[in-house]
């Protein structure tokens, strides 16, 4: 057995990262410094956007999205229940109600399909569906130009949950995200392509919401002279909307610039670890590999690993359990939001509402995927799910 720990991921983190922190340590400024401009400008050039605000996390750029473009009772803000909670729960925080389309079976993401039928019942209901937050899952993008069709053709807000695919490309293009959606969020976690530790980021071409985001981060606060209604001197400002503490520190902000530097090796490494995994358990029929999307580059966040559990003697509680005696600590990505107690009982959804979501969930396993791994790693980690799934 290895004596290393294989978590499903972990950030990668080097000297040059360790410097840059230090230095902003050793400066004047820990927050509201240069360094968030310096991350905020890096971001806006990687990824193509007019506009770019960084936050202390990917859960306050989703809230900040959701009061920035106006969601309230009322309004009905579709996403897909193949995600983390924070994506269904900043509906909640807006005051607005929450509703799920279910995934594509071959992509795990928002199918486009169900979404316009989704959207011509609630329609028929005089339900008002103010926007659509859109997951690309586990590094795939989403079926972008056939979500703006229908965008512009029901008339919803398009909002990106680009957290899982970073350095991802659709339609050979890697600032594709900014193009499709009105509103595109990011996520700095340390499991995530680069890391801050926690941080996030809210992107859109679109002035008015990145004044509305700059804003709300702070307070609701402005110094802005075009803005205030009176001026008493240098140190004036004024609250104009309630807004929060969702900034980020400059030591932070410096990590960010270091590890955007790299992204690109590390979703190279990312996609080198999918051809191995592809390779090892491609053409077993215990297992389901990912597929990929013929118009995209998959940034692999995630290797959701799907387990033909009705085939094998073992359960997927026994394999978990069995994986951990051997030091290897998958995850499950993840638990349908709609199955969650406090959604169930408050809007009364329920098992077999979205089956394609519930049938990967009752399959996936998201096994080991960072770029510090070996072959030797990669080895290990395949050898012993061959061993267990039988």
């Amino acid at each position: 057995m290895s004596n290393k720990i294989y978590s499903y991921g972990k950030q990668n983190i080097d000297v040059a990262d360790i410097e840059a922190v230090v230095e902003v340590l050793k400066s004047d400024w820990l927050t509201q410094g240069p360094a968030v401009s310096r991350f905020e400008e890096a971001l806006a050039e990687k990824f193509g956007a007019k506009y770019v605000s960084v936050v202390s996390n990917g859960t306050a750029a989703l809230h900040l999205t959701a009061l920035a473009l106006g969601w309230q009772p009322g309004d009905v803000v579709l996403t897909t229940p193949m995600t983390f909670l924070a994506s269904a729960n900043c509906i909640l925080y807006a005051g607005a109600t929450p509703d799920f389309v279910d995934i594509d079976e071959s992509t795990y993401t928002i199918s486009p399909e169900k979404l316009e039928q989704k959207l011509k019942e609630l329609q028929a209901e005089g339900k008002n569906v103010k926007a659509v937050v859109a997951v690309d899952y586990a590094g795939q993008p989403c079926d972008w130009q056939r979500l703006r069709e229908l965008a512009d053709t029901y008339g919803f807000q398009l909002v990106n949950d680009n957290c899982h695919a970073l350095g991802a490309e659709y339609r050979n293009d890697l600032q594709y995200a900014v193009k499709y959606a009105d509103v595109v969020v990011q996520s700095f976690h340390p499991v995530k392509h680069i890391t801050t530790g926690e941080g996030g980021a809210v992107l859109t071409n679109n002035g008015e919401i990145d004044k509305s985001i700059k804003i709300l981060r702070t307070h609701g606060m402005t110094k802005d002279e075009n803005i205030l209604e009176s001026n008493d001197g240098p140190w004036y400002y004024e609250m104009h909307r309630l807004g929060f503490n969702y900034r980020i520190t400059d030591f932070q902000c410096a990590l960010g610039v270091t590890q955007l530097n790299k992204l690109d090796r590390f979703v190279k490494r990312r996609r080198e670890i999918a051809g191995f995994y592809n390779e090892t358990f491609g053409g077993d029929e215990r297992f389901i590999i990912p597929s990929v999307a013929a118009n995209v580059k998959h940034a692999y966040h995630l290797y959701p690993l799907q387990i033909n559990f009705d085939n094998v003697k073992t359960d997927k509680k026994e394999l978990f359990a069995k994986l951990r005696e051997r030091n290897i600590y998958g995850q499950v990505h993840y638990i349908p939001v709609h199955l969650q107690p406090y959604y169930r009982k408050k809007f009364g959804f329920g098992k077999g509402d979205f089956p394609v979501a519930e049938k990967f969930y009752e399959r996936e396993i998201s096994i080991p995927m960072y770029p510090s791994l070996t072959v030797e790693d990669l080895s290990y980690i395949t050898k012993m799910f061959k061993e267990l799934v039988r």
